[in-house]
């Protein structure tokens, strides 16, 4: 699963844009002194998630950003997909190679990575960006304290 910090970055910009935006433009340069974020790396990702019609932005001396749909409809995963974030579980990283994967026991042990992406994706896209802003996160009911939910 590939989850980088360009996914957390833009969760954590688009938080920002949200509760910073009412009724206003906001600059990158805003986010990025807010929230200790590089700017030149929130430029990279505005970009992509501009393309992915999340955002829009105003050029010129009084320009910046504002969401191009309300919080209430944009899902986690469309703002992780725009980021180029994966989430797969059967993706190699770190190095790793498969010497033989077509054995039997590759191929049923790649289930479970299935259903476990299968599953990230189904809480992701069910997750808004409301859900974050109004915290109205649902904790897990299989395991309900297996995250502890951190206010600072």
């Amino acid at each position: 699963m590939k989850l980088s910090t360009r996914g957390r970055y833009a969760m954590v910009a688009l938080v920002d844009l949200v509760q910073n935006g009412e009724g206003r433009l906001v600059t990158l340069v805003e986010i990025s002194e807010r929230q200790g974020i590089s700017l030149a790396y929130l430029e990279q990702l505005f970009v992509k998630l501009r393309r992915a019609k999340i955002v829009k932005s105003v050029r010129g001396p009084s320009g910046g950003y504002e969401m191009m749909r309300s919080a209430e409809n944009v899902r986690i995963s469309e703002i992780l997909y725009a980021v180029d974030e994966g989430m797969n579980a059967m993706a190699l990283g770190g190095g790793a190679s498969v010497v033989n994967s077509d054995t039997s026991a590759h191929k049923l042990a790649d289930k479970l990575w299935e259903q476990l992406s299968a599953n990230v994706y189904v809480f992701l896209h069910q997750t808004r960006l409301s859900d974050i802003l109004f915290e109205q996160m649902v904790p897990c009911p299989a395991v309900p304290s297996f995250v502890e939910m951190v206010d600072e």
